[in-house]
């Protein structure tokens, strides 16, 4: 009669459950008796430099004798010499006393540590590695490099906005500056690609990386126009910027109206010349602001 083959295989896979379980609790008893053994071995030395502390401790002399010899040296010679010689003796014998203890304290504390640490692996308990950080979702990407965006043409626009800025940065207004230049065509590609609500993936990528881009093409324009300042400028030409700056400065600060009006008017007038020169480039809405100050400084 020929065997059941069905039988056949359920006989060995019940032969090959119970050797896998007498090999996993032979595996769990030799753990066991590693741990026991180490942890004997980490009591034994605990044990022995303990005695060794003891023994180095009991060959020197107690401290309070050491202190009574001190005073007494130091009393019969009444020297400065025998004094200091005495605190040095004292520190000597303080270090000599304690610093055994230190030693078996800190070597028992070590010992402790470690056999407590090879517990926790046998035992499975490790701390696993930390997780790295989930990279943040694209959509908050996208809304933090808008905020960027926004503040970066606020601050754009101030600048524009305002002449005596201008007038000391006046390559930050100049596009034939090359800084300023890679700055205006960057700041463009971020405000093409701007949108009111999250786009697709690829666009809002775009977007984030032309911000980028924008920022770093602001402030390498701005660190050039702040080199710059009015060293590309004749003497002359530098001279009726500074007379500028101070008429602009004398209208701001003023509490006459006269000389408010004075003020403004002469110094629309060399401002005007400047830019039909091509000294200074003053963008419309730096000269619109300052047509609407004049205005305002107008008396009633």
């Amino acid at each position: 009669m020929r065997p059941d083959p069905a039988a056949l295989h359920g006989a060995a896979f019940a032969e090959g459950r119970r050797l896998r379980e007498r090999a996993e609790r032979h595996h769990a008893r030799h753990v066991a008796r590693m741990e026991a053994h180490m942890a004997r071995i980490d009591i034994h030395r605990a044990r022995h430099m303990r005695r060794m502390a003891r023994r180095r401790a009991h060959a020197r002399p107690p401290l309070a004798v050491a202190l009574v010899i001190l005073l007494i040296t130091t009393a019969v010679a009444g020297s400065a010499a025998a004094a200091i010689g005495a605190m040095i003796a004292l520190l000597i014998a303080a270090a000599a006393i304690t610093g055994p203890a230190l030693i078996v304290g800190g070597t028992a504390i070590a010992l402790a540590r470690r056999s407590r640490r090879r517990r926790a692996i046998a035992a499975g308990t490790a701390p696993l590695p930390a997780r790295p950080a989930a990279p943040p979702r694209p959509q908050v990407v996208w809304t933090k490099a808008r905020e960027r965006f926004t503040a970066l043409r606020a601050e754009y626009a101030a600048f524009e906005c305002d002449p005596m800025q201008v007038l000391h940065r006046p390559a930050l207004a100049d596009v034939s500056v090359a800084s300023t230049a890679r700055f205006v065509d960057a700041f463009a590609e971020a405000q093409a690609l701007e949108t009111d609500s999250f786009p697709p993936a690829a666009h809002a990528a775009s977007f984030v990386a032309a911000v980028d881009k924008a920022e770093r093409a602001w402030r390498a324009a701005v660190d050039a126009a702040d080199r710059i300042r009015l060293s590309g400028l004749s003497p002359a030409e530098r001279g009726t910027v500074e007379r500028v700056i101070k008429l602009l400065t004398t209208a701001r600060d003023s509490d006459s109206d006269p000389e408010r009006l004075a003020a403004y008017a002469r110094a629309r007038s060399e401002l005007a010349k400047l830019d039909r020169a091509g000294v200074i480039h003053l963008p419309r809405t730096a000269r619109a602001s300052l047509d609407e100050a004049a205005r305002g400084e107008l008396p009633a």
